[in-house]
């Protein structure tokens, strides 16, 4: 059983979304240790990239200011080297296709697997087209995590639960990545038509930034995902361990 896998036999999973290398890829490693100390069970360690279709305009900035900090995905694999050196907590490297094309996909899985990443994530894969993806992966023992989301076709998620592995990320509403004022009505259906077909753990992530919206969806799901929230966090260079905590506080009240 990967560390993944073995993060969902306890409490239900934080799982926590910070882009490697911002502000800079040396202070990394203590936001990820803030992270862990204040509640987070898994980290996505995101590789910044040029064009994050995905990606609302906080987590843009933060990519912005990663690469001007020189980050790659060779040196966001330097800093997952790093965190294995004080913490053994589940990273999934959170990235796009591009970066992984241009670092070569059997590379990646051989490096990353020797860095002490557990798992990938590539947000922009067609799951349709994602064989060879996931043969590489598999065949180094890395978990492969794929997004299903409200518009996804009954086929579509079939496709996602087949190839996923660790858990399946669903994604709360349609668009980009960004905290929202509630969480929105499309997550029950979703779960309850994934639940249908897979054992796998669900995952929901994108507009979740309080602890009441953590707690709600931790009421649904199996885990929570935060990503904007925390990196407008660091971006502002407010208490990371603190605010970490009060969704973690938030989630462990939701029965």
């Amino acid at each position: 059983m990967s560390r993944i896998q073995s993060t969902f036999n306890g409490r239900k999973p934080l799982i926590a979304y910070l882009t490697a290398g911002d502000p800079t890829p040396e202070r990394t490693p203590e936001l990820v240790f803030a992270l862990e100390r204040g509640g987070a069970d898994l980290i996505e360690l995101g590789v910044p990239f040029s064009d994050p279709i995905a990606d609302g305009p906080v987590i843009q900035r933060g990519a912005e200011r990663a690469l001007k900090a020189g980050t790659n995905v060779k040196r966001v694999l330097e800093i997952a080297k790093q965190i294995r050196e004080k913490s053994q907590i589940p990273l999934l490297l959170f990235t796009y296709l591009n970066p992984v094309l241009k670092y070569g996909l059997e590379r990646l899985a051989r490096d990353a697997k020797a860095a002490g990443i557990d798992g990938c994530l590539l947000t922009d894969v067609s799951v349709e087209e994602a064989g060879a993806y996931v043969g590489a992966m598999r065949g180094a023992d890395l978990d492969t995590v794929f997004l299903a989301a409200p518009t996804s076709t009954p086929e579509r998620l079939k496709l996602v639960a087949e190839y996923s592995s660790g858990f399946i990320y669903l994604v709360s509403r349609t668009g980009i990545t960004g905290e929202q004022a509630a969480v929105s009505d499309s997550v029950a259906p979703l779960v309850k038509a994934m639940r249908a077909i897979t054992k796998l753990p669900l995952a929901v992530g994108f507009g979740i930034s309080t602890p009441e919206q953590a707690r709600d969806v931790a009421r649904l799901a199996d885990g929570v995902v935060v990503g904007s929230a925390i990196v407008r966090t660091i971006e502002q260079n407010r208490d990371l361990e603190a605010f970490t905590r009060s969704l973690r506080k938030g989630m462990d009240a939701e029965s």
